[in-house]
């Protein structure tokens, strides 16, 4: 399978400048299915919780996986909200990997038994990551929720028993959990599974929860180097802002979004990542005319994105073409420009911008409690939510 690069390629042209400039199709994208969830994390990027009534329908989604088909999209990393809480979920897998899309989705593990796994480990080009943020429960559940960390654990005893293979087990680094690297390291190894780690980002609920969660100048440098000795933990490219510290982290080292990545929300707005689910980085509707296509290759947003980018306040640091400034949701959603440090620049010249910023209301965008369920005090709660699967139809 290939990939359609854009007709604007240039033969010989290093691969970072290219998917600089975007591609004709995602390589990838994330599709969350629904903003059901039961539980209530506090750092949760879409802010789930309750279902979107608008959500897009079986016959809906699987039109876009059609798209995705003809597009040649190599996988969806399908997430939520709780993808599983949909009753259609098998059914949506299924089709997918019929029509050649892969499938990689993000799990709580709250919805997999015996059963379950064994249905999951008869299917072909599906990859599962179960969330776990913690080596043990009382760092895990601090940030997910009561009992969430042995729901995690039974799922990943479920999929050993059932010989998935080696699933994933994905954790958001927090100031809390950098300690327990290795131990985290070691619980992958005991399960044959390979771990993957992932930025915390202020998005979704982690607006509120970044300053205390978010791991220290110190704790960085340690997570840098700790992955430099470990090139084969994956990271998804999260960390390329540490990459200013030396060697070079695996991955391309670049924002990808609305260039070679996006989001597809589950009313099937098409943002440019995962972490701005913001009106700023909307840039269209899978309903509208010309589908997902159309907004891949004709959206003002992404064609912005793909223009040469200012360098802004980074253009005196000769770490520019290590780090490229950043993550552009990380400095969205912490007030700074677009075109400044990172929030967690490894020199400190985030943490400047940052000291000054003018503070007070407005300062910084804030997305609301989104589809969160909140208790009488306004603090996010997890929705209980049976889920009862059922087949999927196109009519």
């Amino acid at each position: 399978m290939s990939v359609d690069v854009r007709p604007l390629d240039t033969p010989g042209e290093p691969l970072r400048e290219r998917f600089t400039r975007g591609l004709a199709a995602p390589i990838c994208l994330t599709w969350e299915l629904t903003y059901a969830c039961n539980l209530a994390c506090v750092h949760c990027l879409s802010s789930s919780g309750r279902r979107d009534p608008r959500e897009l329908s079986a016959a809906e989604a699987m039109g876009v996986v059609d798209e995705l088909s003809r597009l040649q999209v190599f996988y969806v990393n399908i997430g939520g909200g709780e993808p599983m809480l949909r009753p259609d979920f098998f059914d949506l897998v299924g089709y997918a990997v019929e029509h050649q899309v892969g499938v990689k989705f993000s799990t709580n593990g709250t919805r997999i038994d015996a059963a379950r796994a064994e249905q999951l480990a008869g299917m072909d080009y599906v990859d599962i990551q179960i969330s776990l943020d913690g080596a043990v429960a009382s760092t895990n559940d601090a940030v997910r929720g009561d009992g969430s960390y042995v729901a995690a654990r039974t799922a990943m005893d479920h999929l050993a028993a059932a010989g998935f293979g080696p699933f994933k087990i994905s954790v958001v680094m927090t100031r809390h959990n950098i300690a327990e690297l290795d131990a985290l390291a070691e619980l992958a190894d005991g399960y044959g599974a390979q771990l993957r780690l992932t930025r915390l980002r202020p998005s979704g609920r982690g607006v509120d929860a970044w300053a205390s969660l978010h791991p220290t100048a110190a704790q960085q440098r340690q997570l840098y180097h700790w992955l430099v000795e470990r090139p084969g933990v994956l990271t998804g490219d999260s960390f390329f802002h540490l990459s200013a510290l030396g060697e070079p982290l695996e991955g391309l080292n670049l924002c990808g979004a609305g260039r070679v990545v996006c989001l597809i929300d589950p009313v099937g707005d098409v943002y440019a990542c995962p972490f701005v689910i913001h009106d700023e980085f909307l840039a269209g509707n899978v309903r509208d005319d010309g589908g997902f296509t159309s907004v891949w290759r004709d959206s003002d947003l992404f064609t912005e994105l793909r223009q040469p980018q200012s360098v802004g306040a980074c253009a005196s640091c000769g770490s520019y073409d290590a780090c490229q400034g950043g993550c552009m949701a990380a400095k969205f959603y912490t007030g700074l420009p677009l075109d400044g440090p990172d929030p967690e620049c490894v020199f400190g010249h985030g943490e400047e911008a940052l000291a000054g910023r003018l503070e007070g209301p407005g300062s910084a965008p804030h997305p609301g409690i989104g589809h969160s369920k909140v208790d009488r005090h306004g603090v996010p709660v997890p929705v209980p939510m049976p889920v009862r699967l059922r087949s999927a139809t196109r009519g």
